[in-house]
Order: C-alpha cells, then structure tokens, then sequence
C-alpha cells in the first residue's frame, strides 16, 4: 500500500465521517445513502431537498477526487452485465431487508454503538465475502 492510498483513504474516511455526523447533527438524519436514494421521490416536498443536494454532494466528490487526482476507479474488464444486474437488484432488495445499507449500518449505526446494526453488518458483510467466493469459483471472474 502506497502513502497517497493511505492519505486519499483517510481523507475519505474524514470526509465520509464529517458528512454523516452533520447530517445527523443538522437534521437528525442517518446518512444511510440507499434510504435517502430510494425515498427522494416517494417523500413530502419539504424532505426532498436535503436528499437531493446529499446525493448531489456524493457525486460532486467524485468528480472532485477525479479532477484532482486523474484517476478513477478502473472498471474489472470481462465481468458479465447481467451478473452486474442480479449484484444490483440482490443489494436493492438485502437493504430494504435490512432496513438500511453500509453507510446506514455501517457508518451511523455502529457509530452509534447500535447492536442491530452490529448484526446488520456482520451479516451483509459475511454474505458478501461468501458471495464472492462463490461467483469466483463459478464463474471464473477474479
């Protein structure tokens, strides 16, 4: 590991920690990013516009990393779209399971010393590992 991956993951992490903590802090909200996604069109007026500059902010910080640093993250040649889709709708339908995602869990919950979100995220997250094992050895994709 390089010093500028170590710099560039903390200063995400920095980042990704301040956002929560005033998101939290400013309207008492959890910055669970699949939550606010999937309730920007399904909520009253007044909620949708903190919604949308949060998710206007996390693809803003992207471009930003991207025209700063020049790089981006380098797509994995030959992995199958439809597999990519099924992943997709898989996610979709394990964070609504879990009534949250990683950064809802992850980030806020176990800031927030929540078991629930302890379980939460020890499950996805061993379901994930497993699944990739799996679709390694299926698939033959690395």
């Amino acid at each position: 590991m390089t010093s500028l991956t170590i710099i560039t993951a903390l200063t995400g992490g920095l980042l990704i920690g301040t956002a929560a903590a005033l998101l939290l802090w400013l309207t008492g909200r959890i910055a669970g990013v699949s939550t606010i996604a999937g309730n920007l069109f399904f909520s009253f007026a007044g909620d949708r516009l903190w919604r949308a500059l949060f998710l206007i902010g996390l693809i803003a910080g992207a471009g930003i990393y991207y025209a700063v640093s020049g790089s981006a993250p380098v797509a994995r040649a030959h992995f199958p779209a439809w597999l990519l889709a099924i992943a997709g709708l898989m996610v979709g339908f394990g964070t609504s399971l879990s009534n949250g995602c990683t950064s809802g869990h992850g980030v806020c919950g176990l800031g927030r010393l929540s078991l629930r979100s302890l379980v939460a995220t020890m499950t996805f997250l061993s379901a994930g590992i497993v699944t990739a094992m799996i679709v390694r050895q299926l698939f033959e994709v690395l």
